[in-house]
């Protein structure tokens, strides 16, 4: 009778612990030369991702004109060195962006402003090491449009959805359909019910805003309620298109039907949540806080008392839970801090646009005809400053800020599955203590030779040595799965950082050289004052 039954070690543990050792500090990339930033990039028109190795930040900050590009003579070079690896890799699945599909709809308001960052264009079969990987496919999506239907309180947003793919499950290669908010919600209610207790990390959906949304039922031309749109509308597009980008959940039925079933899709449940069903889901969060806590002690005793080989595998997820649990701190405080600089920088150009229009006033008044012509100079070169920080708080919010918030969200899904590890295993070692019970039970029998109710405690004993070898077999597959699933997130994350980053530096650049003209243009007027 075995009081205590401890984890096997997992397959090729040894091999899996060295591919992975350094997951948070490298991750292969394919090399690309990208072409000179565009504006249309900072408006979101630009979804292809930079790429390139550490050979093109040499020439970042060169040169000084309004040209600015990320070339690197030896992306050639770099190309032939990278080609056996890129053998080893299934075909690219990143979908080009195809023909919009506007269906005709009839609805009381459209709102067509364009959204003002591009969506990630993640490619995980670039990012998977495994040969067994499911078949991918292109899939493109965008969201095109957003519609105000019905007024008052009793108005929603729907967002139009259009997608192109190759994907043969698909009923037709284009689609475009209407959704509304809460069919994001339900999506991923029923992803997340039916992957994560497999141990998949499924990407979030947006938080829903009561206070948002209350403006935009009320509210026609407000303009905080538009850049509340136009916030959801990118941060929905982005759920998508992450979605998408997972193998597993690329293939569900349940997303294939979301994006091409016409009409409405069945009315999503616990999404609301000013509701009983909201208020039960918050108190369901709490609870399964606390059991997060005490779930992770329990296997910190295991941890001291399990053989050498399961022992490494146990380390390896508690230090990789420690370190998620730092990053996530992390992210959270770089989020706050690009929220400010975003907010700083929009009160820059305000203070800006108050301070050209003062200049222009006292220019008009200056009797000085130099001086008069000196300071209106100086209030035009301020207008147009003020645009510059403008454009620039805003790529400070859609290119950083809100990547950090994805993240941030992102974590909480790692987080997920490591509990859901966890589960699993309480569940196992519960299954053996009643085994041992069993056991126990059918001895005691026996010696008191009540021979009429072994042949029952046999039944239970074998039905519970079948629920224990379940409940070691879902470990180990659990186990095996987030650790495949973190290695994925890992480099994923270290591709959207880089391409985001490049990005941002790209217009920051072309802002700072946007000014500098701008002051050496004031610069002769300045001077020419007597």
């Amino acid at each position: 009778m075995a009081d205590r039954v401890e984890p096997p070690p997992f397959e090729n543990e040894e091999d899996e612990v060295k591919e992975e050792d350094d997951l948070f500090s490298d991750a292969k990339e394919k090399p690309s030369s990208p072409d000179t930033m565009s504006p249309e990039s900072v408006n979101g028109t630009d979804d292809n991702p930079f790429g390139g190795d550490d050979k093109d930040e040499d020439d970042l900050f060169k040169g000084g004109s309004s040209e600015i590009k990320l070339e690197s003579d030896d992306d050639e070079a770099t190309d032939v060195n990278n080609s056996e690896s890129a053998q080893s890799e299934e075909p690219a699945a990143a979908a080009a962006s195809p023909k919009e599909i506007t269906p005709e709809i009839s609805v009381s308001e459209v709102i067509t402003a364009k959204t003002k960052i591009a969506a990630p264009s993640l490619k995980s079969d670039d990012l998977s090491e495994d040969n067994d990987e499911k078949e991918q496919y292109d899939l493109d999506i965008k969201i095109t449009e957003n519609l105000k239907i019905g007024d008052g309180m009793s108005a929603y947003m729907v967002f139009k959805i259009v997608s192109k793919t190759t994907n043969p499950a698909f009923r037709t290669p284009e689609n475009a359909v209407l959704r509304r908010f809460s069919d994001f919600l339900g999506l991923y209610s029923k992803l997340a019910e039916k992957h994560v207790p497999l141990g998949i990390i499924v990407p979030p959906a947006p938080e829903k805003s009561v206070i948002g949304m209350t403006k935009v039922k009320m509210s026609k031309e407000d303009t905080g309620s538009i850049d509340f749109i136009e916030r959801r509308k990118a941060a929905l597009e982005r759920y998508l298109i992450r979605t998408a980008a997972h193998p597993v959940l690329a293939a569900d039925r349940d997303f294939i039907e979301f994006l091409e079933k016409d009409g409405d899709l069945p009315k999503a449940t616990n999404t609301s949540a000013l509701s009983g069903a909201g208020v039960m889901r918050l108190f369901h969060k709490v609870g399964e806080s606390f059991e997060k806590i005490t779930l992770k002690v329990d296997e910190s005793d295991e941890i001291n008392t399990t053989m050498d080989n399961t022992v490494s595998s146990a380390m390896w997820f508690e230090e990789k839970h420690q370190q998620i649990e730092a990053l996530d701190h992390q992210l959270k405080k770089l989020h706050s801090s690009l929220e400010t600089l975003a907010a700083h920088r929009r009160e820059l150009s305000g203070s800006t646009a108050v301070f050209a229009k003062s200049a222009a006033m006292l220019g008009n008044v200056e009797e000085h005809t130099a001086l008069s012509r000196a300071l209106s100079q100086l209030a035009e070169t301020e207008e147009k400053i003020e645009i510059v920080h403008k454009d620039q708080a805003e790529v400070d919010f859609y290119t950083m800020s809100e990547l950090m918030k994805d993240y941030v969200a992102l974590m909480g899904a790692v987080k997920d599955v490591f509990h859901e590890r966890i589960k699993t295993y309480k569940q196992w070692k519960d299954a053996e203590t009643t085994l041992g019970k069993k056991r126990e039970n059918k001895a005691k029998l026996e010696m008191q030779g009540k021979a009429d109710k072994l042949s029952q405690a046999r039944t239970e004993i074998t039905e519970w040595e079948h629920k224990v070898e379940k409940g070691q077999e879902d470990f180990e597959k659990i186990s095996k799965t987030i650790r495949k699933e973190v290695v994925r997130f890992e480099k994923l994350r270290v591709s959207d950082f880089k391409t985001n980053v490049i990005k941002y530096l790209e217009v920051l650049m072309e802002n700072q050289e946007k000014l500098i003209k701008y002051w050496e243009t004031f610069l002769p007027e300045a001077k020419a004052i007597a």
